[in-house]
């Protein structure tokens, strides 16, 4: 496992985790040899602080464990990414991500890893229902109302496709997608189960 690898005059070694569903990139810590064969023995993140000069397990005193799906390193081998399901939040501040301080380019152009973290919205409201909200609302209706309202969303994303405007296919696009993750969450199905057989096709 840490032949060949590129450790720097400390022992260490750049480590990068990104959550498997989403995309999104959770935080950056450093790895030891250690803390990467612990990380490959147990499928779970452990990482070595450089401030307290010892092994951790990520999520050890706040639950907040990293599930390691996939290692792999770059072409150079200094630096390991870590895709994982991540439970709870990867911030000790409390966000889900570290990073959250925006310093450069266009906020509101949000790539495909929205999708995660909708996902990650619409499965809390169906483990934890709460009062006026929509989607608690078709989860408690169940599977028949939710196939339902997909199937509408589906035939108005076709009719806005017929049409010039542009915005409106966005905004019917968005709604067949929330309503599709719905239907996914109802029936617990994950994006990652859609991606991977997207990715067994591609194959």
């Amino acid at each position: 496992m840490t032949e060949n690898i590129k450790f720097d005059e400390k022992g260490l070694i750049c480590a990068i985790a990104q959550d498997i569903e989403s995309g999104e990139v959770l935080m950056q810590a450093y790895m030891n040899a250690e803390a990467l064969e612990m990380t490959e023995k147990t499928g779970y993140a452990h990482y070595w602080s450089r401030s307290r000069k010892k092994l951790w397990k990520k999520g050890e005193e706040s639950g907040h464990v990293q599930q390691v799906v996939s290692m792999s390193f770059d072409c150079d081998r200094d630096c390991v990414l870590l895709k994982v399901r991540q439970t709870g939040v990867a911030c000790h501040t409390g966000a889900y991500s570290c990073f959250f301080d925006f310093l450069q380019g266009d906020k509101e152009r949000i790539g495909a890893e929205m999708l995660g973290k909708l996902q990650r919205i619409v499965l809390d409201r169906k483990e934890h229902p709460a009062e006026g909200s929509y989607t608690s609302y078709l989860f408690e209706k169940g599977i028949d109302k939710i196939a339902k309202k997909a199937g509408e969303e589906a035939v108005e994303m076709v009719i806005a496709s017929k049409n010039e405007d542009k915005e409106e296919l966005i905004g019917e696009c968005a709604d067949l997608l929330y309503h599709t993750l719905v239907l996914l969450a109802a029936r617990g199905v994950s994006l990652s189960d859609v991606c991977t057989e997207l990715n067994k096709r591609h194959s």
